[in-house]
């Protein structure tokens, strides 16, 4: 199994104190969670796309772009990359760059976003997100691969024999698909023969394994090879101490604090206590052992090789949260990575078959 850290840049009152940090002191915590996550030894760290309030994750390939020159491992993901409101073509150019200069570590996890400010933003309408996404990914799709791309596009002036540079890195960039609750994503996701990732924060288990299962009937019904399927799932919190009341007293303010928050905000309440939000949701509070076997419930329900944690603090103090992910990483890490298997490819740049394969611009690794 392989494990990432991701953030969104949530950007609101500390749940616990009410104090807001500063902006650029809230993206110095972002480069030196990924730094940490790195040190850590975790396999990827990743950053939403957020076009509103309370985010500042609107320009995520300059983020990684940084993070990049500061690690040299760890693989770069986003978290996800909004493409139903996005050009493909500068999409394309963005993360093009991006993942030359990471020198191929980056993956992308792709979806239509969500959030009335961000689609009115971007002057996108709930009838037409899914096609816009679908549309957006297309082409995406084919520019990485194709030299010339000719394409009669909706949404976007059309495109003929189009040359977009710099030529790609990664042949080609891998691409997860981020699904909620949708059946669309998981679709998209199974007729191209992409992984899929689950977000896995809001609701118990069972809404994320139904769209799992629907994701695995559709591979199967789009001809693809079952041995091949790779799911990854998100987790809705993180505190690993050595005993489960130490964990438990630890995040209770946290999870208080959210609640009140969520009712104030009229946002729906799946959880009413904590020790229900730790029984039932996916978060992961409690002891290494506690904590190794909820994973492997879920693992039963998703047959999931990937899980990402929460790179933020979000209430806890810095200490509280970067002891958490230590013990994580030192007692939960290595027993999933035995028991659980890594996905069915290699955890490194996608280059070509052939290493003497060129381009127009040098050598196809240039």
């Amino acid at each position: 199994m392989r494990f990432l850290a991701i953030t969104l840049i949530a950007h609101r009152p500390d749940p616990t104190t009410g104090v807001r940090t500063p902006t650029h002191d809230r993206f110095r915590e972002v480069v030196d969670n990924a730094l940490f996550a790195e040190e850590l030894g975790f396999d990827g760290f990743g950053v939403g796309e957020r076009h509103e309030r309370p985010f500042l994750s609107s320009s995520p390939t300059v983020v990684l772009s940084h993070i990049a020159a500061l690690t040299r491992r760890i693989r770069l993901f986003t978290a996800v990359t909004t493409l139903s409101l996005l050009d493909p073509v500068r999409a394309y150019e963005d993360y093009a760059t991006l993942d030359h200069l990471s020198g191929g570590r980056l993956d992308l996890i792709i979806g239509k976003g969500n959030g009335t400010a961000q689609r009115e933003l971007f002057h996108v309408t709930p009838e037409d997100q899914w096609e816009r996404n679908a549309e957006s990914y297309e082409v995406f799709r084919r520019i990485w691969r194709q030299d010339k791309v000719t394409a009669a596009t909706r949404f976007r002036p059309p495109l003929t024999d189009a040359e977009v540079r710099p030529r790609p890195y990664q042949r080609p960039v891998r691409v997860w698909h981020g699904s909620a609750t949708s059946k669309e994503s998981v679709d998209l996701a199974a007729r191209y023969g992409d992984p899929l990732f689950s977000a896995n924060v809001t609701h118990p288990v069972e809404p994320y394994a139904e769209l799992i299962r629907h994701y695995r009937e559709r591979w199967e019904h789009y001809g693809h090879d079952p041995a091949r399927i790779a799911i990854g799932a998100g987790t809705a919190g993180i505190h690993v101490a050595p005993t489960s009341q130490q964990a438990l007293a630890a995040y209770r303010p946290v999870f208080e604090a959210d609640l009140a928050f969520a009712r104030q905000s009229g946002l729906p309440v799946v959880f009413e206590t904590l020790e229900d939000f730790a029984e039932r949701s996916s978060a992961l509070i409690g002891s290494p052992e506690q904590v190794i076997d909820k994973v492997h419930r879920y693992h039963e329900r998703f047959g999931h090789t990937v899980l990402h944690v929460h790179a933020d603090a979000g209430g806890l103090s810095d200490t509280q949260h970067r002891r958490s992910l230590e013990l994580f990483q030192s007692a939960v890490a290595p027993v999933l990575r035995d028991d659980i298997p890594d996905p069915p490819f290699a955890w490194a740049p996608v280059l070509p078959a052939s290493p003497t394969a060129r381009t127009e611009e040098g050598p196809a690794r240039d």
